[in-house]
Order: structure tokens, then C-alpha cells, then sequence
């Protein structure tokens, strides 16, 4: 489905994680959609290319491609086709995330590509000057996340709030209108509340939520701290 793009955020990326394939993706993200419905936060979720279309048949929420590849249709065998996606009933995608880096030019068509379809565009990038690359581009959203503290545990907000409060400032400069997320490292709510009072607008997690003993409540947790920072 689409949502209206309302802060704060939170978006989880499923990867490739055992806990988040098949039939458990659609469970995790049935507890994705209760946490959404029961904290009022837009909560998004992007799972594996084949997981797409029963995550998007099972519930009410905004999915989102991992990646998809700076093609048209064609004989491209082997790659991500924005169509093919959108038709699995894929909303928004991920673009340039850490473990699937793309050439600018590459970054810029898909960001083009995604507003013709009508796709939320969410770019990732890993330092504040490619953020304020990637906002010049008018993306949906920007996503801060420096890849060295990606699954790590230790969050972004608090090893390295400069790199947040920098991001901001250069974006806003430069795009007034694109939401900006904060990544990597992010494990408790009060990571998440640190990452909002420095200017972000949510946050793009994984690993935190995906593996949790209880994502349902993990998510709660994340969404309750945007709220109310």
C-alpha cells in the first residue's frame, strides 16, 4: 500500500535474515503492522524481492524493495526491474544501501525512475556529504548511516551524533522537503529519541528488530521513542 510519507518513521529492512524469510517475513511483518496501528507511527517495511508480493497481500503497510537496479524493461536477466516490484505491490524502494552501493549516476536515474512510478524513493548514504548529494536529487527520503556501525549496536546518535546534526544541517540547506532517517547501530529507544532530537525524522533499522527475542515489542518500543522525542 501507500502511505503518506508523516513523521516520524520508522522503516525496518528485512535483509536476508532467516527470521525474516518466507512465511516469516509475512509474520514479522503482521507484528510491524500491529506496532503501527497500536503507537499511530508510520511504520514501513522492505523484504526480500520474493517475499514482496505476500508481505503486500498480508497486511496494511508501506513495502519496500531492498534494492532495484537502473534498468528498463529489456534483457537484463538477473536484475531488479522497478515494474516488477511495483506490480508485486512494492510502494517505495531502498536505493544505495551500504550492501548494494551504486554509481551516483546510477543513484540519480533510480531516483528519477522512482518518481515517474510513483515509488517512495528512500537513498542511503554514508557520510553527510553524500546525504546532501543524494537531497539535491529530491528523493522521498535520506538516510544517514555511516556503514562501519551498521550491525554493531552501537548507534550512529550516540558514537557519532555530529555526523547527524551535519546531515541535517547540509540537507536542510539544500532540500527543505525530503525526510531524513537515521541508521546503523540503532538498539534502543533511547537511540532512536537521541537520532529525533538531533534533527532526524525516524529511523531505518534491521538487525534490532528482525533478530529480537520479541520484534512486536522492539518495534513498540522504537515507534513509542519517535513519538515522543
Amino acid at each position: 500500500m501507500t502511505r503518506s510519507l508523516k513523521p516520524p518513521l520508522v522503516i525496518v529492512n528485512f535483509k536476508t535474515y532467516s527470521e525474516a524469510t518466507g512465511r516469516k517475513a509475512v509474520e514479522l511483518a503482521s507484528k510491524a503492522e500491529r506496532a503501527s496501528r497500536e503507537t499511530g507511527i508510520y511504520i514501513g517495511v522492505a523484504p526480500q524481492f520474493a517475499d514482496i508480493h505476500r508481505v503486500a497481500e498480508a497486511v496494511d503497510l508501506p513495502v519496500y524493495a531492498q534494492h532495484i537496479d537502473p534498468i528498463v524493461p529489456g534483457s537484463f536477466t538477473g536484475h531488479v526491474l522497478a515494474e516488477s516490484v511495483i506490480e508485486a505491490g512494492a510502494s517505495g524502494t531502498l536505493i544505495n544501501h551500504s550492501e548494494r552501493q551504486l554509481k551516483l549516476a546510477d543513484v540519480a536515474f533510480l531516483t528519477r525512475l522512482a518518481r515517474d512510478k510513483n515509488l517512495v524513493s528512500c537513498i542511503c548514504a554514508s557520510n553527510p556529504e553524500v546525504s546532501a548529494a543524494a537531497a539535491i536529487l529530491e528523493p522521498n527520503i535520506v538516510s544517514i548511516e555511516p556503514p562501519e556501525l551498521i550491525g554493531t549496536g552501537v548507534a550512529v546518535s550516540r558514537a557519532k551524533p555530529e555526523v547527524v546534526t551535519e546531515t541535517v544541517q547540509l540537507v536542510r540547506k539544500l532540500n527543505k522537503n525530503v525526510v531524513i532517517l537515521c541508521g546503523a547501530g540503532i538498539s534502543t529507544g533511547e537511540d532512536v529519541a537521541v537520532a529525533i532530537k538531533l534533527g532526524a525524522q525516524g529511523v531505518l533499522v534491521a538487525s534490532r528488530v528482525v533478530l529480537a527475542k520479541d520484534p512486536y515489542t522492539k518495534l513498540c518500543e522504537f515507534a513509542d521513542a519517535t513519538r515522543k522525542a
